[in-house]
């Protein structure tokens, strides 16, 4: 890389990560960056001219240079002599492609037009809610005129694509005083000769149209507060809130299995309090990028936040049944013989009024970013209906983008999902050895997990290995407490929308003579294994039953509920009790489609929690062999000869539960390197 290339590219994405940094500047994901300069032809030797633009699915808050596609300047804007016309614009894409220089880089988006065509060295595209309120107004071109003057020009509505780069193209060399434009129904386009400039004059725009909005605006778009709709108390809110998500997810799984997300900031609260959201919210969303990821328009609950909860649930389950009714009618209204098939008819975003917002996705990013999305399209309600009235782009434009054959190229572009994808896994005892292995497992497979132990930094350790709390959360429990499991289930379910899978793991042991064995000693290791599981599995499914999606309950057990030892009653007979209420769940949840299995480890020494708190040591004096032989003892008293760890219980789980032993419940799977009087009878 030449020294002006590296600087071309290095000021590129200081900038990106300027503005996205700011969700007032754009949304995750939204918007392009680019500029233009020189850089050696490896062929020819001479200098020739690239652009240098954000590709497609890129994030400019987080923009690299692998991120960028580079393409020859001079051939893409040969392209114009190629342009077949707005009926056949989709076929420019695939010549982005014979524009590229070089190997590697980021496939070009759907924008790369824009930022090729417009006679400007550095170009912004950005989605700001400031921005696309104007551009979702009802008089969007006369307001922007307002607003700027002849310093920001008005584009009407058109769907992203070569025709638009051409358009806004034409807009900058009409207008030479513009220093940007407003997009209609989509955003803002702003450029410069430096790339300090560019970025000077995006913000221009976005700040002049908040602030126009700001000064111009009524104060109470939304309109005022309707009785019964205020926000719950707080505690009252996600109390209610985590009563009714299993169900909503439910709902929002029908055709496929969804991560749910919560939120009650602020600014949802509000526009559900207020007495014209079902009508701006049956509007639907505006800009691409919102409806793409939030469907066409949200779920709205139509009952105050003090309707009791049965009527709330009742009333949430004909409503979805009228929203799948709707949105097949939608795909019918519009889908042509070439259309991509229906991709599903459930909500992304579920708005209950008093509680807040519930967004669904195929994992918890994509849940999470459709919901702040989602709080976008509120801001520019708020900013339209301030000034005018908010007027999204006609329904039949907005399925040409949801159904838009480019989008369902970009969808098979994407890797198959793991086999426990969309999955929700709590696991009791994962802050170390078998649990911590578990949790790994199920995390690399795809699972959210709940990562739950007594000891919080032990939990708070495993969830960051995990990932942090897009993959999983830390709940500190102890799960001889009612309150506390419950807690935790209320947790999982406003983190992710609800529970799928349940690892019964959590669990101590003590080694003693029978006569030395207090009646403390056995009540603490029933009160963890046996106590600990039914109340963790109660908890569970109660969960899964509301949400209707079936799911797994795995106990880790033991061989010592198979197997007769010394010095072991307390914890044998736990282990024993935690086996049959495998047999017990698996005969009385089979209805509800929750399959229930067990494992039974055996020796299991190193990393392990219990082992190193005193039963390694109570063990091998049992045994008479040194503690840090202990491992190697229990290897070769096996079949195999070989030790069993953490992580070859974790795969018998994942086994379990990764799909291909779907039809199996009540079964117990050894994992104990082969103890013959341990055999399954």
């Amino acid at each position: 890389m030449t020294a002006q290339q590296h600087t071309t590219v290095g000021e590129l994405l200081a900038r990106s990560h300027r503005l996205g940094a700011d969700p007032r500047n754009t949304n995750y994901a939204g918007g392009n960056t680019s500029a233009k300069g020189l850089a050696p032809d490896p062929v020819t030797g001479q200098d020739t001219e690239l652009l240098w633009v954000k590709g497609s699915g890129g994030d400019l808050g987080t923009l690299t240079a692998d991120g960028l596609a580079a393409l020859s300047l001079d051939r893409l804007r040969a392209l114009k002599d190629v342009y077949p016309g707005v009926g056949r614009e989709d076929e420019m894409v695939a010549a982005f492609d014979y524009c590229l220089h070089g190997r590697g880089g980021a496939a070009p988006s759907i924008d790369t037009a824009m930022h090729g065509l417009v006679d400007a060295p550095h170009v912004d595209h950005l989605h700001p809610d400031s921005g696309i309120a104007l551009a979702c107004a009802a008089d969007g071109e006369k307001l922007t005129r307002e607003c700027f003057g002849d310093s920001v020009a008005w584009v009407p509505w058109r769907r992203p694509g070569f025709q638009l780069g051409l358009d806004v193209a034409a807009v900058r060399r009409d207008n030479p005083r513009a220093v940007g434009c407003v997009l209609g129904g989509h955003g803002i386009t702003a450029w410069g000769a430096t790339s300090e400039e560019c970025e000077r004059n995006s913000l221009y725009v976005i700040e002049t149209a908040a602030a126009f909005l700001a000064g111009r605006g009524r104060p109470e778009p939304f309109g005022p507060v309707r009785e019964g709709y205020e926000p719950l108390a707080h505690e009252e809110r996600r109390e209610r809130a985590a009563a009714l998500a299993p169900l909503i997810r439910g709902l929002a799984s029908a055709d496929r299995p969804q991560v749910g997300h919560f939120d009650d900031s602020g600014p949802v609260l509000d526009f559900l309090s207020r007495t014209e959201h079902p009508r701006l919210a049956a509007l639907g969303t505006s800009c691409p990028d919102h409806f793409l990821r939030t469907k066409v328009r949200p779920l709205v609950l139509d009952l105050p936040a003090s309707a009791p909860l049965e009527e709330a649930r009742a009333r949430l389950r004909e409503l979805h049944e009228e929203y799948r009714a709707d949105y097949h009618a939608y795909y019918e209204r519009h889908a042509g013989p070439g259309s991509p098939a229906m991709r599903g008819a459930d909500p992304a975003i579920v708005l209950v009024p008093g509680v807040g917002m519930f967004s669904f996705g195929k994992d918890k990013q994509t849940a999470r970013v459709a919901g702040e999305f989602y709080v976008n399209a509120i801001n520019v309600m708020h900013g339209a209906e301030a000034v005018s009235t908010y007027a999204p782009i006609p329904e039949s434009e907005k399925f040409r983008i949801e159904y838009w054959e480019l989008e369902e190229a970009k969808l098979r572009r994407m890797p198959p999902p793991r086999p426990l994808a969309a999955r929700v896994a709590l696991v009791t005892g994962a802050g170390s050895g078998i649990g911590r292995a578990v949790a790994r497992r199920l995390s690399a497979e795809g699972a959210c997990v709940v990562v739950a132990d007594r000891d919080e930094a032990s939990a708070e350790e495993t969830a960051g290995e995990l990932g942090g709390p897009d993959r999983a959360l830390a709940v500190p429990v102890d799960v001889t407490s009612e309150e506390q499991i419950a807690a935790a289930f209320r947790e999982a379910v406003l983190a992710f929308g609800g529970v799928d899978l349940v690892v019964n793991n959590a669990g101590i042991s003590l080694s003693k003579p029978l006569a030395e064995t207090t009646a403390e000693d056995w009540d603490a290791q029933h009160g963890i294994m046996a106590r600990g599981s039914f109340l963790t599995s109660r908890e569970a499914a109660r969960v899964m039953a509301e949400q209707d999606m079936g799911g797994d309950i795995v106990y880790i057990a033991s061989k010592n509920g198979v197997v007769a030892g010394p010095n072991n009653v307390a914890y044998g007979a736990a282990k024993a009790d935690q086996a049959h209420q495998v047999r017990l769940l698996a005969a009385e949840l089979g209805g509800l489609g929750v399959r229930v299995n067990g494992v039974n480890p055996d020796g299991v020494v190193r990393g392990s929690g219990i082992f190193a708190g005193g039963w390694g040591a109570q063990r091998a004096a049992v045994y008479g062999v040194p503690e840090e032989k202990l491992g190697e003892f229990y290897a070769q008293r096996t079949l195999l000869k070989r030790e069993v760890l953490p992580e070859h219980v974790a795969a018998a789980v994942f086994a379990l539960t990764g799909g291909d032993l779907s039809q199996t419940t009540g079964l117990h799977i050894p994992v104990d390197a082969g103890v013959a009087a341990a055999f399954l009878r």
